[in-house]
């Protein structure tokens, strides 16, 4: 696999290539990328070295599986999505219809207050990021001529890749500063969208939690009302009395079954207990799986690096260790900067309204170029 990085000769090729279309281009291309590849390896033709030659074995053995996998994960995208929109309306349909009749019942007028305003705040960020980061597109590279500076041509779009810009199996384009394609959205995370997709993940593990510890009372009792029900559907409700029985009296004439008592529950009080401890164990678990995630993206956009970043980084950091040299991401601003370029904040009221509050506003940038290794300063002074 071999990656043009030689910006002037590529750009000159694809400057003279307007009136060639399909393998004319591709060929033309490929050519010229091993020429460079050629003159980089000291005159040893790369695209006959060991290392080149197990990458196009590798690419061409596994090219079905990996065919196989997008296919499967691309068709997979939609029930995924289907299945948080379904989740999602359960757990709202039982805290709705059982949870909050219950806690109008029992709560102080401050503590239904709190939960009333906090459960539907963290409810409509949950909708507005969910909704925006399937349906806004992550961001893609232009496809026609322009002076936008690149760093190499992808092998499989045959177009210009700006810095930070991974190509998509699944989506099958080249993404924007791409962190990762996830089916729970059935869409790519990158440049436009990254933003809505984090906050999605932060607000549901906080309504998650939410869910799980004020709730956790309800759970126990109901758990323990189920086992109690499990107790008395083993005693019978009626038991048939014969023979000496019927002649002594036990039974009224014609009457051979002594009844039993009524049990001390209903169906629906069966089915609103099994519902509360579904809703507990189901938001419990996912605020646990996607806590996790959570705190690594966390992590990743304060160091200022997406998911491909974080291998591409740790293993060019392995290579210069080799070296004797310090590696450093290039586009690391430092923590709070980050995280300012990251939420768009350019004022202390965006906080607010573009961290707490609902939100559409882009990020900043175009995605197709980055300030590298910048100077340490706020790169945004709030």
């Amino acid at each position: 696999m071999l990656i043009c990085a030689n910006n002037t000769i590529v750009a000159s090729l694809l400057e003279n290539v307007d009136g060639w279309d399909g393998f004319g281009r591709i060929f033309a291309i490929i050519e010229q990328c091993v020429h460079i590849a050629d003159a980089e390896c000291g005159g040893v033709p790369a695209h006959r070295s060991t290392c080149c030659d197990s990458d196009v074995v590798f690419d061409s053995v596994f090219e079905p599986v990996f065919w196989t996998v997008d296919y499967i994960t691309r068709w997979f995208g939609t029930v995924f999505v289907f299945l948080v929109v379904v989740l999602t309306s359960s757990i709202l349909a039982i805290a709705y219809l059982f949870v909050l009749p219950m806690v109008f019942r029992t709560y102080s007028t401050a503590w239904i207050t709190w939960h009333v305003c906090y459960g539907h705040w963290n409810l409509v960020m949950i909708v507005f990021n969910y909704y925006k980061a399937t349906m806004t597109h992550p961001g893609h590279p232009p496809t026609v001529k322009n002076d936008r500076p690149f760093v190499s041509v992808c092998k499989k779009c045959i177009i210009p890749k700006p810095a930070r810009t991974h190509h998509c199996g699944i989506c099958n384009r080249c993404i924007l500063r791409m962190d990762h394609h996830c089916p729970w959205l059935n869409n790519c995370v990158g440049h436009l969208n990254h933003r809505y997709f984090f906050n999605f993940c932060l607000f549901m593990t906080m309504g998650c939690v939410f869910c799980s510890i004020s709730g956790r009372n309800l759970f126990l009792d109901a758990y323990n009302a189920i086992e109690r029900f499990k107790h008395t559907d083993v005693e019978k409700p009626g038991v048939p009395v014969t023979g000496m029985g019927v002649l002594i009296g036990l039974l009224p004439p014609g009457q051979t079954n002594y009844q039993t008592a009524a049990p001390p529950y209903t169906f629906k009080d069966k089915m609103i207990n099994k519902s509360i401890i579904y809703m507990w164990v189901l938001t419990s678990t996912v605020a646990v799986a996607l806590g996790a995630l959570t705190c690594w993206h966390a992590v990743l956009i304060s160091r200022g690096e997406t998911s491909i970043e974080r291998h591409l980084n740790h293993r060019e950091k392995e290579r210069m260790e080799k070296l004797g040299r310090v590696y450093k991401n290039p586009f690391d601003y430092g923590r709070l900067n980050n995280w300012k370029l990251f939420f768009g904040v350019q004022k202390r009221s965006h906080w607010l309204t573009r961290v707490l509050l609902p939100s559409g506003h882009t990020p900043p940038g175009d995605g197709l170029t980055w300030e590298a290794f910048p100077v340490k300063k706020d790169v945004i002074p709030v």
